[in-house]
């Protein structure tokens, strides 16, 4: 019998590599049958690492199949690159009952005249699993491309985005940038300040068992060392939400005024919208707002849960118009949809799903909706630009761009996290103040 959480794991390999779902709503799509933590927990490493370590995988695979990957069968090719994260990464299973499963697997898919493929491929990976051979390491005057093969392959990213790193950061800070997108995330919480301070809430957490301890750069936040906080009582009643670090330095940039009334305009799923209600006080006021419904209904089901009764949610249209007044506004948040380059640690599906050529596009829609929401804000108020992209089309160049065609407005402070530097995802942010 296979095991469940390899089977739940295939069956989310395919739906991601068909590029129908991400990594997140494909594995919530196939746990339910999992009633063991455990279970989950496993299902959740496969897919992440699978996804992640992909390249580093095909490398070791395409010397021991004896045709080009790219003529496997796509079920078989899932297989072969799931089977081989775990021969190469987990060494606590035992390589029997990888490659039994993955033969089963390719059986059970309906591929029957692969199973011999699959299971003699596995077996010579699993010979050679505790002396795998990597390419050798290019010496400091090794051409550019020498460099990204190798950074390519080892630490499994697109070649043409290890490029772009390497071409503006250079080689160590690169090697570092993909070091830590390989390595698990923390889980950091931020409390909701409506109802607790970060001391109060890592007590409480302490009483049932989760260790936790100040994030280093946000001011509020909590990282988790042990335990499980999402069962516990704080987090059904809305004391906190999970957010990363680096997001929560984006919500503590805008800063708005006691009192003021804030338009979160890309709000979902609402950690950043849950800061802003805290820092308006009782008299101010937040709109939260989104495009599509189903984004709308995570947004109020996290503003519910947190008791944030003071949040508006508003739902906008993709295009034209918004459904404010002019001038009326101290400050928007603009948390722009982008490529999400910056989050490859926490979503390591996002770099095979993503190319150079995306960028453009985003750019452009990135800019559009700046543009929308310029005449909202007050003389004396700011827009506070933001993407998780590490990509400057998406984030420098879209401010330049706006503020050449708006000069009511000054550009008052740019923020940026960059792994190698800060230990932090790749998160962007700009305040921009009207000053007319």
């Amino acid at each position: 019998m296979i095991a469940t959480a390899r089977v739940a794991a295939f069956d989310a390999l395919r739906q991601v590599e068909a590029s129908h779902l991400d990594l997140g709503e494909a594995v919530a799509r196939v746990r339910k049958p999992l009633a063991d933590e455990r279970d989950r927990a496993l299902l959740l490493e496969l897919v992440s690492g699978t996804l992640r370590m992909r390249a580093a995988i095909d490398f070791q695979l395409a010397s021991r199949v004896s045709r080009p990957l790219s003529k496997l069968d796509d079920a078989v090719l899932v297989i072969l690159r799931m089977s081989g994260f775990q021969l190469l990464y987990l060494s606590r299973i035992p390589a029997s009952a990888i490659i039994h499963d993955a033969v089963e697997l390719t059986r059970r898919s309906g591929k029957t005249s692969a199973a011999g493929l699959v299971n003699a491929v596995l077996r010579a990976l699993a010979k050679d699993r505790e002396t795998i051979a990597w390419p050798p390491i290019p010496p400091d005057d090794a051409p550019d491309d020498a460099v990204v093969t190798y950074l390519a392959t080892v630490h499994s990213h697109p070649a043409w985005l290890v490029s772009r790193w390497l071409e503006r950061h250079g080689r160590d800070a690169t090697e570092q940038w993909l070091v830590f997108n390989n390595r698990p995330a923390a889980l950091c919480l931020a409390p909701n300040r409506t109802l607790v301070s970060r001391e109060a809430l890592a007590e409480e957490l302490r009483a049932d068992g989760v260790d936790t301890e100040p994030t280093r750069r946000a001011p509020h936040g909590l990282h988790v060392r042990s335990g499980q906080p999402l069962a516990t009582r704080a987090f059904r009643e809305g004391r906190f939400l999970v957010q990363d670090e680096a997001s929560q330095l984006i919500a503590a940039l805008v800063d708005p005024p006691r009192g003021g009334r804030v338009l979160d305009l890309c709000a979902s799923p609402g950690g950043k919208t849950m800061s802003l209600v805290a820092d308006v006080g009782g008299r101010g006021v937040v709109v939260a707002s989104d495009v599509r419904p189903h984004r709308l209904r995570v947004l109020a089901s996290t503003l519910a849960r947190c008791r944030a009764s003071r949040a508006r949610v508003v739902q906008v249209p993709p295009d034209g118009a918004l459904p404010m007044r002019d001038a009326s506004l101290d400050t928007i948040l603009i948390d722009a949809p982008c490529s999400g380059l910056g989050t490859v640690r926490r979503d390591p599906d996002i770099r095979w799903r993503r190319s150079a050529e995306d960028l453009p596009r985003f750019a452009a829609a990135q800019l559009a909706l700046l543009e929308r929401a310029a005449g909202l804000v007050r003389a004396g108020g700011t827009i506070v630009y933001s993407t998780c992209s590490s990509e400057p089309e998406e984030n420098d160049d879209v401010v330049a761009g706006f503020l050449r065609t708006h000069p009511a407005f000054a550009q008052e402070r740019i923020h940026q996290t960059l792994p190698f530097r800060d230990g932090l995802e790749a998160f962007y942010g700009a305040v921009l103040r009207r000053t007319l």
